[in-house]
C-alpha cells in the first residue's frame, strides 16, 4: 500500500504543512511501506474568545462532528484525505486503511466521492485560487445525532465545509462566504464586533447553536479564529463523561 508523503515544508504563512513537488513524484509509485502519513496538525487548535482580537468578525456555527480534510492538486485532482493528524491516499487502498484506522468514519469518503466532490470541483474551478498547486478543503463530518466525536450508524451523514486553505493560507471569512455560498458551508450566525456581550449571548444559547460558534476575522493580513461554546453543551459533556468532560471540551 502506498502513502501520501507529506513534507515538513510549511505553507508561506509558516504554520501549516504543505506537500513538496519532490514528495509528489516519490509518492506516485506504489512502493511505500505504509498507506498513511502522519502530519503536523493540519487544522489549527483554536483559542477561546478571551485570546482573540476584539475586532470585526464573522461567526459560524460550530458543528459537533469530526474534522476531515480533502486535498486537491492541479495534476492529481482530489488525491488525499484525512483527519487533523493523518493523511491517506483517496483511492481504494487508502480508503480501506483510513476505515481501519478510524472506526465510525467509514462513510465520510462515500459522502465525499458522491455528488459532493463533483459539486465542489465545479464551484472551485471558476475561482482564481483554484490554480494553486494545492488546495485543502476542511469539512465537518456528522449526522443529526453525532456527539463528542461519535457518530450513529443509523444517521444519514453529511459534510459541512468549514475552511479552504491555499498556498497563501486560509481564505478570509468574507471571501469564504462569498465564493462558496452555493455549497454546504458552515452557517453564518453573526457579523460584527467580537465583544464580551456577544460571547455571553452565545454561551447562554441565544443564537440557536448546539455546540457553539467559531469566530473568524483578519489581522495583519492573516486569518484568526476563536471558539465560543454554549453552557448547554458543557452541561451535556459533564452528564456524559463526568469528571472527564474536559477531555472533550477542546
Amino acid at each position: 500500500m502506498r502513502s501520501t508523503e507529506v513534507a515538513d515544508r510549511p505553507f508561506p504563512d509558516g504554520k501549516f504543512p504543505g506537500r513538496d513537488i519532490g514528495d509528489r513524484q516519490r509518492s506516485l509509485p506504489k512502493t511505500s511501506i505504509s498507506s498513511v502519513a502522519r502530519t503536523n496538525l493540519v487544522y489549527p487548535k483554536m483559542p477561546g474568545s478571551g485570546d482573540a482580537p476584539l475586532g470585526t468578525c464573522i461567526a459560524f456555527e460550530k458543528y459537533d462532528g469530526t474534522n476531515i480534510h480533502w486535498v486537491w492538486d492541479a495534476t492529481l485532482g482530489w488525491y488525499a484525505f484525512g483527519t487533523r493528524r493523518d493523511r491517506f491516499d483517496l483511492d481504494d487502498q487508502g480508503i480501506a486503511a483510513f476505515n481501519s484506522a478510524h472506526p465510525g468514519l467509514e462513510e465520510c469518503s462515500q459522502v465525499f466521492l458522491g455528488a459532493f466532490a463533483e459539486q465542489l470541483s465545479s464551484v472551485l474551478s471558476g475561482l482564481e485560487y483554484y490554480g494553486s498547486n494545492e488546495l485543502i478543503v476542511f469539512t465537518e463530518f456528522l449526522g443529526d445525532h453525532s456527539f463528542a466525536g461519535k457518530h450513529l450508524s443509523t444517521d444519514t451523514k453529511r459534510l459541512v465545509i468549514i475552511d479552504v486553505q491555499t498556498a497563501n493560507g486560509f481564505l478570509s471569512p468574507a471571501q469564504f462566504v462569498q465564493d462558496l455560498v452555493n455549497l454546504p458551508i458552515a452557517r453564518t450566525v453573526y457579523r460584527g464586533k467580537l465583544t464580551g456581550k456577544f460571547a455571553d449571548d452565545v454561551r447562554e444559547g441565544r443564537f440557536g447553536v448546539a455546540e457553539g460558534v467559531v469566530c473568524k476575522g483578519e489581522s495583519d493580513g492573516k486569518v484568526w479564529m476563536a471558539k465560543i461554546k454554549t453552557n448547554a453543551y458543557m452541561q451535556r459533556l459533564k452528564e456524559a463523561f463526568a469528571d472527564k468532560w474536559e477531555d472533550y471540551w477542546e
